[in-house]
């Protein structure tokens, strides 16, 4: 399949707005036939072109390359572009000596090969050589250094050049029409791209800022109703802090939870943007398409069977313009990636059908430029690694992450290193090192007199007084299902613990020790935790009795 048509079922794939300012690829093929006819019109087919004609020098040229070039004195054709105004202008510009010109009865084109120790019948006739000499050389003599009159139309065509594109003696500068309209008609259609795309991200970013807004009123914290009361150092007892239930009942009127699952998802799928140490950086399109699929059913399926409950209309919109905008970001990210290929498919036509050199860089819209233009990514080129340059779309991610996911606390910036559940009753020690209050009273029971983190002797010194009481706030305004349940899981395991020291070896329905009653062993038994109270009470009873 040919890319034209290639390019064009692509481009129906995307949405409208992106659509209609893709670079027209046919348009532009139909220009290089143009330019080919002018070629060939002008005695430079691509057969001699390919055999005569020279890149312009450029600076990054290898010495020996670049000493090549400048040796050479004999007759040559370079393709070199020159600024006008507005736009680039390419033309022809051919390098002739007295010796190397044709006699007015020469032979018509040659197509052999440019060597430097033969004299090159130039594909271009003899009188328009003459005729051009004899302009750049001495425009007030009536006749040419054959002695023939010159023409009228010729003379009228190929004129002298004046000031900056004048050319010295001895060479003859031909514009290409046709290959400055080819070359105006691309870098219009990426200009008009890249306007346009400036005014996407300026449409991306404000809907951004209005579903921050949203969302951050759909996830209201605790402390944004009447139940909510803080804990003071000088009020409080540590012993006694406790999640009341009650606060749980702001969840009819906030989905900070729900929010906090949809936001804990969307990390995990890394989309666009692998964090992971196999893998970082950019995702190629199919992987980043494959993902948001991924993440989009996860979400519906989860929706369906109840398990993330959107109580407030407004919560609903917002994950519906969150999509949206993913969604528009790997629209964006295909339209670059066929963007770019079609200007480099169009741009490699264009050197293998008029035989010219291959085109200058052009820049690419999607591209943010750092502060060195010699990073921007090259669309007919394909040496650059992409790392090594910010895209648009990868933009546009950034932003979404860095303005919606810091909205809702991340359980994992709050968390225990030890037990890494959330840290409520939070101890900060003198080395400023957080812990939860259990596993700082483990570590003390075992006698640990060192942090875990930082080694230094701080653990069997802290008491009370390191209670951090704003960010037990905190968590108790932005986890209160975690707190609760973190709470809870403390009551088990101190009771736990009770029961060991009694003897018991209890962990959820743990086993109660042997022991000989009457003189029979009794096997042992696997108890709940109100069995284990009540063995536990017997056993003392017997204790007593005897």
């Amino acid at each position: 399949m040919h890319f034209s048509k290639t390019y064009s079922q692509l481009l129906l794939t995307l949405p409208p707005e992106l659509r209609q300012s893709a670079i027209q690829y046919r348009q532009l093929k139909k220009i290089i036939n143009q330019i080919v006819a002018e070629l060939n019109a002008l005695g430079l087919s691509p057969d001699i072109l390919q055999n005569v004609v020279q890149p312009p020098p450029h600076a990054a040229d290898k010495g020996k390359q670049r000493e090549d070039s400048e040796q050479y004195t004999g007759p040559r054709i370079i393709y070199e572009f020159a600024t006008v105004d507005d736009h680039v202008e390419p033309r022809l510009r051919l390098c002739l000596h007295s010796d190397d010109l044709p006699p007015s009865d020469a032979p018509g084109p040659s197509s052999s090969p440019l060597r430097s120790d033969v004299n090159i019948v130039l594909p271009i006739s003899p009188d328009v050589i003459r005729t051009a000499l004899g302009s750049a050389v001495s425009t007030d003599t009536p006749e040419s250094s054959e002695g023939q009159p010159e023409s009228s139309d010729t003379e009228s065509a190929l004129k002298p050049a004046e000031s900056s594109h004048s050319a010295p003696s001895g060479e003859l500068i031909i514009p290409l029409v046709s290959d400055t309209n080819f070359f105006r008609t691309l870098t219009e259609a990426l200009n008009s791209l890249a306007a346009h795309l400036v005014t996407k991200r300026a449409e991306f970013e404000t809907t951004l800022r209005s579903l921050s807004h949203d969302i951050s009123s759909a996830s209201r914290p605790s402390s944004s109703t009447s139940s909510f009361h803080p804990y003071s150092p000088f009020s409080s007892d540590p012993a006694n802090i406790s999640v009341s239930s009650h606060a749980l009942a702001i969840t009819s009127r906030s989905d900070l939870d729900t929010w906090r699952q949809i936001f804990q998802l969307y990390i995990e799928a890394d989309i666009f943007q692998g964090h992971q140490e196999r893998f970082r950086g950019e995702r190629e399109i199919e992987d980043a398409e494959t993902r948001l699929q991924t993440f989009n059913s996860e979400l519906n399926e989860r929706i369906s069977k109840g398990a993330l409950k959107l109580r407030m209309k407004q919560s609903r919109v917002a994950l519906k313009t969150f999509m949206d905008l993913n969604t528009f970001i790997l629209d964006l990210r295909k339209f670059q990636h066929v963007t770019a290929e079609a200007t480099r498919k169009i741009l490699k036509k264009h050197a293998k059908r008029t035989a010219l050199p291959l085109a200058p860089d052009l820049t690419s819209p999607f591209i943010i430029r750092p502060d060195s233009q010699d990073r921007a990514l090259v669309l007919s080129r394909s040496t650059m690694r992409s790392s090594e340059t910010l895209s648009l779309s990868l933009l546009l991610v950034q932003a979404l992450t860095e303005t919606l996911l810091p909205i809702i606390p991340h359980i994992d910036d709050y968390s225990c290193v030890i037990c890494t559940s959330l840290a409520f009753k939070p101890i900060r020690l003198r080395c400023s090192h957080l812990f939860c209050v259990r596993c700082l009273v483990k570590l003390q029971k075992r006698g640990e007199e060192h942090c875990p983190i930082c080694r230094a002797p701080t653990v069997l010194s802290a008491d009370r007084s390191n209670v951090d009481w704003a960010l037990l706030n905190f968590m108790k305004d932005w986890f209160p299902v975690e707190a609760k349940k973190k709470l809870q899981q403390n009551e088990r395991e101190a009771a736990e613990e009770e029961m060991q020291e009694l003897g018991l070896d209890m962990k959820g329905a743990a086993a109660a020790p042997l022991w000989q009653d009457n003189g029979h062993d009794i096997a042992t038994l696997r108890l709940s935790n109100r069995q284990q109270i009540e063995y536990c009470q017997h056993m003392i009873e017997r204790a007593a009795a005897v």
